[in-house]
C-alpha cells in the first residue's frame, strides 16, 4: 500500500465531514442535498451517518461497511490530480468517487446527474 494510500485509509471520516459541509454550503447547496449525494455512494442514512462520525470510524471502516451503489463505477474524472477509474487501491478509489460527488454538488451539477440516474 502506498504511503497516499495508507494515509487515506487512516484518515477519520469526521476529520474531512465539515470540509465537505463548508464546500458545498460555500456554493449555496444544503446539508441535505450532501446527504443525500452521501447516502446515495454508501447506503449510510444521516442517523448512521452521525454515529460514524460520533465513533470516529477512519474511511477503511466506514467504506468497510457501506453497501457500495452499484452505479459508483459510473463516477469518472479527475479528482486531485487523479483519474478515479484508473486508481487501483480499491479504498482510494472509493474516497475520491466520495470527493468527486461532493465536488460536482459544489459546482452545482443538477442532482440526477451527480446520483448517476439513467
Amino acid at each position: 500500500m502506498s504511503s497516499h494510500d495508507e494515509r487515506i485509509a487512516k484518515m477519520t471520516f469526521a476529520s474531512v465531514y465539515p470540509h465537505y459541509i463548508t464546500k458545498v454550503e460555500k456554493k449555496g447547496r444544503t446539508v441535505a442535498e450532501l446527504q443525500q449525494v452521501i447516502e446515495w455512494l454508501t447506503g449510510y442514512d444521516a442517523k448512521k451517518l452521525q454515529k460514524l462520525i460520533a465513533a470516529k470510524v477512519t474511511f477503511e471502516q466506514f467504506f468497510q461497511e457501506a453497501s457500495l451503489h452499484p452505479n459508483a463505477h459510473l463516477i469518472t474524472g479527475v479528482i486531485c490530480g487523479y483519474r478515479i477509474e484508473e486508481i487501483e487501491n480499491p479504498l482510494t478509489q472509493k474516497a475520491r468517487y466520495l470527493d468527486k460527488l461532493v465536488d460536482e454538488l459544489a459546482k452545482g451539477r443538477k442532482m440526477e446527474k451527480i446520483l448517476r440516474v439513467a
